[in-house]
């Protein structure tokens, strides 16, 4: 008799549901809803000021950021309720668009300790050397990486590869990347492309990337894009949305879609309001 067993595939989901967000009491995200699975690439767009970043960081966990309403599971597993280093162990990855200089850690170390946190044995010593060098060596940066601190005295460029080294290392089912493309030169993003499709072949990872450089999301060639204004994804689609937005502008989606499209420039104009209102009477 032959018995045959039907083989389950296992595929990663990161879903946010009717997601809401205030920052120091004010309401940046206002019902945030979507849903991404291995293997697909998502372009999240928009005006600066209007929540991409609060988005991402709230999925990563900074308490700077408040949830009021809503959900984030990652393969049905409540996100909101695990701390941020159990977030980063179930496969989730924040490349940030100002990494932090951290002295007296060396590259090496905080990557060995990262993946270690991810494993049931440590990675053996060896194996972990010859991953990192070769890692390195396909990001076309400098050998002594591993014994430089981590991103003490890099340069902007230089931090974003760094970031791509350390998704590359940690191999996460689910990345995010927070304008990962700013301070990198043409050939630089070409490369940056290349190692983000060759891990989506290699381990089906997901991707949420925010960008406004319509070169750099051609190289990634998004599989969605969505536009985030006033807190909110308005619109979804695919290429012909990033090219639009890239040959008109956002002023369009407010008239087609009734939103109003927060600019940094008015943010900026009504915090000076504030404060003149602040001193009046002093």
């Amino acid at each position: 008799m032959i018995i045959l067993f039907e083989r389950m595939i296992y595929m990663s989901c990161l879903k946010i549901d009717d997601l809401h967000v205030d920052v120091d009491g004010k309401q940046i995200l206002k019902g945030v809803n979507l849903e991404i699975h291995e293997h697909e690439t998502h372009a999240l767009m928009g005006p600066n000021g209007n929540g991409k970043s609060t988005l991402l960081a709230a999925i990563m966990g900074n308490p700077k950021y408040h949830v009021t309403r809503g959900s984030i599971t990652l393969d049905g597993q409540d996100v909101l309720a695990m701390e941020v280093d159990e977030r980063s162990k179930a496969g989730l990855f924040l490349g940030m668009q100002y990494p932090s200089e951290v002295s007296g850690v060396t590259n090496s170390d905080f990557l060995r300790a990262a993946m270690n946190a991810r494993r049931e044995r440590p990675i053996p010593l060896f194996t972990f050397i010859r991953e990192m060098e070769k890692t390195v060596k396909e990001m076309e940066m400098k050998p002594d990486l591993a014994h430089r601190f981590l991103n003490e005295g890099f340069s902007g460029g230089e931090k974003k590869r760094n970031e791509i080294v350390q998704m590359k290392m940690l191999k996460p089912s689910i990345a995010m990347l927070d304008e990962i493309d700013s301070g990198l030169d043409v050939d630089a993003l070409k490369l940056v492309a290349k190692m983000i499709h060759e891990m989506q072949i290699e381990q089906g990872m997901g991707l949420v990337v925010v960008s406004h450089y319509a070169r750099f999301l051609d190289l990634l060639k998004p599989t969605h894009a969505h536009v985030l204004v006033d807190g909110a994804i308005v619109v979804s689609g695919g290429s012909e949305l990033i090219e639009k937005i890239d040959q008109e502008g956002y002023d369009w989606i407010e008239k087609e879609y009734h939103v109003q499209v927060v600019k940094e420039e008015k943010k900026k104009v009504a915090l000076l309001q504030q404060c003149a209102a602040g001193t009046k009477g002093v």
